[in-house]
């Protein structure tokens, strides 16, 4: 059977002249500090792609120390959690804050199979400890380092036709608003504000609390397998169906990805040996330079090698098997289409890429998720297919994505919040039936606009305002 290793060695000794990697286009400049003598130390975002230079940077280890913040500092204030958004959310020059000290079980009730988690808890100790008290969330996102406050703010989501985004499962929030109060609010108290808040990109408040409505604690089964990308795309549908998550890979000019299919299990946890998905994003970087001056070569090798890989199977609890560490970084776009359209969006997005841009070697993602009634949802009142696309992070993500997204928008496509795109204000309110619902109770709860830095007065269109 050939090996990683194996296939490498021999794709090394083809003739020179054919092994010449493509230039790589330069990394965006990033923007220097303004002129006012700060020497504010740089904030950047996981791909390093965003980069702010805040005055003033807290980590408060309460509410009280947060709403002492909040009533004290000058100008606007920005929560940050992990950082995994690729757009400038969370960039301001003025004071930036961090939830990394108020994590953590609050409350919980097995009866119902709830609990109340401090809005800064990262997303690898919520599923941990859920599992202490015999709970796990429904579903949960593939970046074990997200915050819950980050996650919900973006409609963060995992995959599962039957099976909603985080903030879905939501009960009960609370926010500290713009003068330092608190207000909690659910479908039945404050109700506005409930639908506002689940998705609210960092602009009502900070989420200093979640009551998340869970299940008992369960294990997942886990297949994967690699198959021809036109096998996969005529039984993607019924696989979706079928199966309580999956999702699928495509690796661009290969002709072959990899579907991954979750369901219950009884089963003892294993100890089965996975593919290591680092180690395999930089062979495919390597092939690309090496086979780039031709594509039927690099289609026929990596096929080739793909037929190799075993079926893999693994049993784990349910957090274990949902949240990975990405160690290779990259730039991101993802788009949220209608279920019905999303295979025909990805068949064209497969063809643009392999015609224009042979220096792609990231996989494309494709996950399903349930509708649901949230007024930023990406998913409101539509079961959607999320396509997602990915740069190398010192290359240049632009050419590709601009090219993309007219796609994505054809065929009305929403964005991820947390994901590059270049919609705004009317755009966007033409997708989101409730947007100036949205901002009307925006307004009420900060008329001074002290949570909305540059990106989203831009996104809101309040720069007349």
């Amino acid at each position: 059977m050939t090996t990683r290793r194996q296939l490498l060695k021999a794709l090394a000794v083809l003739p020179a002249a054919g092994s010449i990697p493509v230039a790589l286009r330069p990394a965006p400049a990033q923007a220097a500090p303004s002129g006012d003598g700060s020497q504010a130390m740089a904030w950047r975002n996981w791909s390093g792609l965003q980069v702010a230079h805040p005055r003033h940077r807290a980590a408060p280890k309460d509410k009280d120390e947060l709403r002492t913040l909040i009533t004290k500092s000058q100008g606007v204030i920005r929560p940050i959690g992990a950082g995994h958004s690729f757009t400038p959310l969370m960039n301001t020059d003025e004071t930036l804050v961090s939830l990394d000290r108020m994590q953590g079980l609050l409350d919980y009730d097995n009866r119902t199979q709830q609990a109340t988690v401090a809005g800064g808890t990262r997303l690898f100790n919520l599923g941990r400890e859920l599992e202490e008290i015999g709970q796990a969330l429904p579903n949960m996102p593939d970046i074990a380092e997200q915050s819950l406050a980050g996650a919900l703010g973006t409609a963060t989501h995992g995959t599962g036709a039957e099976l909603g985004a985080m903030p879905a499962y939501v009960e009960e929030l609370t926010l500290m608003t713009a003068d330092g109060s608190e207000i909690s609010c659910s479908r039945h108290n404050n109700a506005d504000l409930f639908q506002a808040a689940r998705v609210n990109l960092g602009a009502l408040g900070f989420i200093t609390a979640v009551r998340l409505q869970n299940k008992p604690a369960y294990r997942l089964e886990k297949t994967l397998d690699w198959r021809p990308i036109e096998d996969i795309l005529a039984e993607s549908e019924q696989l979706a169906d079928r199966h309580r998550n999956f999702e699928f890979f495509y690796i661009p000019f290969s002709g072959w990805g990899f579907v991954d299919m979750q369901d219950l299990t009884e089963a003892e946890p294993t100890a089965t040996e996975t593919t290591d998905q680092n180690e395999g994003l930089y062979t495919l970087q390597r092939i690309r330079d090496w086979l780039s001056w031709s594509p039927r070569l690099r289609e026929f090798s990596m096929g080739l090698y793909m037929r190799t890989l075993p079926t893999e199977y693994s049993v784990a609890p349910s957090w274990e098997t949902y949240t990975h560490t990405r160690a290779v970084r990259w730039n991101e776009m993802e788009y949220h289409l209608p279920r019905e359209d999303g295979l025909k969006a990805f068949r064209e997005i497969r063809t643009l890429i392999e015609e224009q841009f042979p220096e792609v070697f990231f996989p494309i993602e494709v996950r399903y998720i349930k509708q649901d009634d949230i007024w930023l949802s990406p998913f409101f009142e539509q079961d959607s297919i999320s396509i997602a696309v990915h740069r190398y992070y010192a290359e240049d993500h632009r050419p590709l994505f601009e090219a993309i997204e007219p796609i994505f928008r054809r065929y009305g496509g929403r964005p991820h919040w947390g994901k590059l795109h270049s919609l705004k204000g009317d755009e966007l309110a033409a997708l989101y039936p409730h947007w100036n619902d949205f901002l009307e109770v925006r307004q009420q709860l900060d008329p001074e606009g002290r949570f909305l830095n540059t990106y989203l007065r831009e996104l809101f269109d309040l720069n007349g305002a």
